[in-house]
């Protein structure tokens, strides 16, 4: 089993950090009263528990002049990545780097938020060592003006980890990161510097620019589908896999401009139904989806086949919740039947209750058949 992310911040991380601070700062570093705050109950935190608290030692710490501390945590890095994969990275002789990056960049943001082009500085360094995204959506929200420029000019940065900051660390919802709520409302300052990136030479990179636009369907189905209108057409291998990556919600969703630009909105010709067995069951058990299909027409058929699980709730009302499926293409006249194992077992993100719970069979985005299974209590 893999051990938790919280223990990526430990107390080899934290006398690692301490030992490469006292190097830059000599005496004027208390590096015991340092670790002693910092792992003061650090095993019984979690993970962003543990950042913040490296983040109150290092405030604690480090001293009153921001530049001077800023100063003392860019001496204690180790050298730049080069690779895309974070994973890598870890203190070392020559200097700090990983998830200790964390609540360093935090100290920035708290900090730095009255010298922001000073700060901006330590972020760019830093996150050559590990990612500054969730440290840099305050600067984001108190100085735009300067941070639009500043990461337009960044999006040609030498370094894939600062072009990657410039999408990721803007995206609107970035998970674990304070949301952007300016963004959510309005995405328009963020896609001059998508367009920047999604032809961007590391897989890295564009992965970001994926997740970014697929942030932005969340709210703006609309920009996402004109962005494929004008950029899908004629993209690179590269590009197509981008742009997939970014439709995910709205396939998944079925949004039908979106599967049309995919080639995917035309509805089913032919017949499909579906079987959900056993009719009953209890929570921890599952369902067998049974769905058969019998095309018409001449022509292949793309298709893009989900199932909608409804839900009851407390209430007694239904919640539909979209399951990925298959894609396939249905040569003429070739019948397909499909087969999927849905689990109704206990998760920490839904509340099940006893009831009848209908299951729709989606198809390019159109309900094509129906059936429906009892959860008994």
């Amino acid at each position: 089993m893999a051990e938790p992310f919280k223990l990526l911040l430990n107390e080899t991380v934290v006398r690692a950090l301490g030992q490469h601070l006292r190097r830059v700062g000599g005496k004027a570093f208390d590096r015991r009263g340092f670790e002693a705050q910092a792992l003061g109950g650090l095993d019984d935190l979690e993970f962003k528990a543990r950042a913040m608290q490296i983040a109150d030692a290092l405030e604690a710490h480090l001293p009153d002049d921001f530049d001077t501390a800023a100063g003392w945590l860019e001496s204690s890095l180790g050298p730049a990545g080069e690779g895309d994969e974070l994973s890598g990275f870890r203190c070392a002789d020559d200097g700090v780097a990983g998830w200790v990056i964390w609540p360093m960049s935090e100290f920035i943001a708290r900090r730095g938020l009255a010298q922001p082009e000073r700060a901006l500085r330590a972020l760019h360094a830093m996150t050559q060592r590990f990612s500054t995204e969730w440290a840099i959506r305050p600067f984001i929200l108190q100085h735009p003006e300067l941070l639009w420029a500043t990461l337009l000019q960044w999006a040609d940065d030498p370094s894939n980890h600062v072009r990657r900051l410039v999408s990721e660390g803007s995206r609107p919802r970035l998970p674990w990161g304070l949301q952007l709520k300016p963004l959510i409302a309005d995405p328009s300052p963020t896609l001059p510097l998508l367009l920047r990136l999604q032809d961007d030479p590391s897989p890295y990179v564009r992965r970001s620019v994926a997740n970014h636009l697929n942030d932005i369907a969340k709210d703006h189905p609309g920009v996402v589908a004109d962005w494929l209108a004008q950029h899908l057409p004629g993209a690179s291998a590269e590009r197509q896999a981008l742009l997939r990556h970014a439709s995910r919600s709205l396939i998944k969703a079925g949004d039908a401009r979106v599967l049309q630009a995919w080639g995917q909105g035309d509805g089913l010709k032919g017949q499909a139904t579906l079987t959900v067995a056993p009719a009953r069951i209890q929570l921890g058990e599952s369902v067998e989806l049974i769905a058969d299909f019998k095309p018409a027409g001449k022509a292949p058929q793309a298709l893009v086949i989900d199932y909608v699980v409804h839900h009851v709730k407390a209430d007694g009302r239904t919640s539909p919740k979209v399951f990925k499926g298959w894609q396939l293409t249905l040569a003429p006249g070739e019948s397909r039947m499909l087969r999927k194992r849905h689990a109704v077992k206990p998760i920490t993100t839904r509340v099940y209750y006893p009831g009848l719970h209908r299951v729709e069979l989606q198809v390019n985005g159109q309900v094509v058949a129906e059936a429906a299974f009892e959860l008994r209590p």
